[in-house]
């Protein structure tokens, strides 16, 4: 698993690292039950704060991202059918408003979004 912090994003580190490992457990990069590296090291490797690692890691536990044995580290949680719906749906979520925005910035009325929808599901 490769993570890549940007610095000059408004989205705050412990955030990104959440993302990262959060999308890495849903898509099966990491599989259930796989090590995470430590809090410590992945600080070490990212060069960020042990505290923000921390707080990443917490976040994805309480989420249900991933599981902590103490003295053996941190572990992909088995992954949830549910927990995977609801991704996915906030994902579409998403993107349909970013095409309700850009449809709404350029003039297009939403019976053509409709259209698309229906032409891209018969592909």
């Amino acid at each position: 698993m490769v993570i890549k912090i940007n610095n000059r994003s408004g989205e705050p580190i412990y955030q990104q690292l959440y993302n990262a490992i959060r999308d890495a457990v849903i898509s099966g990069e990491i599989k259930e039950n796989e090590p995470l590296p430590s809090i410590r090291a992945i600080a070490k490797d990212l060069r960020i704060s042990v505290i923000t690692s921390k707080r990443a890691y917490d976040d994805l536990e309480r989420d249900g991202y991933i599981y902590t044995i103490a003295g053996k580290g941190s572990f992909a949680a088995v992954r949830d059918a549910g927990l995977i719906r609801e991704e996915n749906l906030k994902k579409i979520e998403a993107h349909i408003k970013e095409a309700i925005r850009l449809a709404d910035e350029t003039g297009i009325e939403y019976f053509v979004l409709h259209e698309i929808m229906r032409i891209l599901e018969e592909n």
